[in-house]
């Protein structure tokens, strides 16, 4: 069955009534993205900063409906919910239904980072490369993380996600605890566990994020070893391992917490950071941190350090 895709604009303040009002009309989906940006890449939420939803000045939003609503009666609703708001730019498209996971699966072949840890989508093959790997003595055996993201960020196909899991790939995780900040999809916390940790400990402000990761933990039979939290309910505790993958603006107004929450001799690593960003953040953790190291994957950063004793 088709969608029928409704997509305007509006500004920051008008956003939380036109959100409001479009969930009230039955929109199956709400898309933000910045109405300013020149390409795709730059307007998409990677993961919300822990505790915060960045928005734009000036946003557009897309919103799915039944193929079978009404164009005009939606437009008087929302003009009559949010009268402040300008609907002139609405627009309407027929969207064609297709299955959502084969789609994804045809785009997301199985992914491997560093020298044995491979991302797999959860219903695909293991890869004979995967398979072959350990049959030499100098070799390690894969390391198989299965994986459907859902509704959560995080699938390891993104440059940011992809520096944090060879970063984990390369340290030797075994008994280690390991905190997860802005977990999405529960990748980075499952590859360590997978990998050798002991526990785990994902935080993210979005539900569905947190639904994910226990459904992936669960696919990857580590559920008993991850807990998941949402900023305000986590633990204050310090682990061996933090990996703080958000946006570089959380990471510098969340350096203090962030950096409480590692032990001393402890390992970080930070990215969701743009080349051009990391002057800043160098600057803001070397208080805490030793041995801070930048690494670039295309156009976005990883910074990693040791907790300063």
């Amino acid at each position: 069955m088709p969608f029928l895709e409704l997509t305007l604009h509006c500004t920051q303040s008008d956003h939380p009534r036109i959100e409001a009002a479009l969930e009230e009309l039955g929109a199956l989906s709400v898309t933000l993205m910045d109405a300013d940006a020149a390409t795709p890449d730059e307007r998409a939420i990677l993961e919300p900063g822990v505790g915060a939803m960045p928005l734009w000045a000036a946003l557009t939003l897309t919103a799915l409906f039944d193929a079978d609503a009404s164009r005009d009666a939606l437009l008087h609703a929302l003009e009559a919910l949010a009268p402040e708001a300008d609907f002139a730019t609405a627009t309407f498209c027929e969207v064609a239904d297709q299955d959502w996971v084969r789609a994804w699966m045809d785009d997301y072949p199985p992914l491997r980072f560093g020298a044995s840890l491979w991302i797999v989508p959860w219903n695909a093959d293991t890869p004979a490369e995967a398979l072959a790997l350990g049959a030499d003595a100098i070799e390690r055996p894969a390391t198989i993380v299965r994986l459907d993201p859902g509704l959560a960020f995080g699938s390891g196909t993104h440059a940011t996600t992809a520096l944090c899991l060879e970063w984990l790939e390369s340290l030797d995780l075994h008994g280690k605890s390991v905190l997860d900040v802005g977990c999405g999809s529960g990748i980075l916390a499952i590859a360590a566990l997978k990998l050798g940790a002991a526990r785990a400990v994902g935080i993210d402000n979005d539900p569905q994020a947190l639904i994910a990761s226990h459904d992936n933990a669960e696919r990857n039979e580590v559920v008993e070893r991850l807990d998941v939290f949402m900023p305000d309910a986590a633990p204050d505790a310090q682990y061996d391992i933090v990996v703080a993958n958000i946006l570089a603006s959380a990471l510098d107004a969340l350096a203090d917490s962030i950096a409480a929450r590692v032990k001393p001799g402890g390992l970080l690593a930070l990215s969701g950071i743009l080349d051009g960003q990391q002057d800043e953040l160098l600057a803001r953790y070397a208080h805490g941190f030793d041995d801070l190291r930048v690494t670039q994957r295309e156009d976005w950063l990883r910074i990693d350090g040791v907790r300063r004793a």
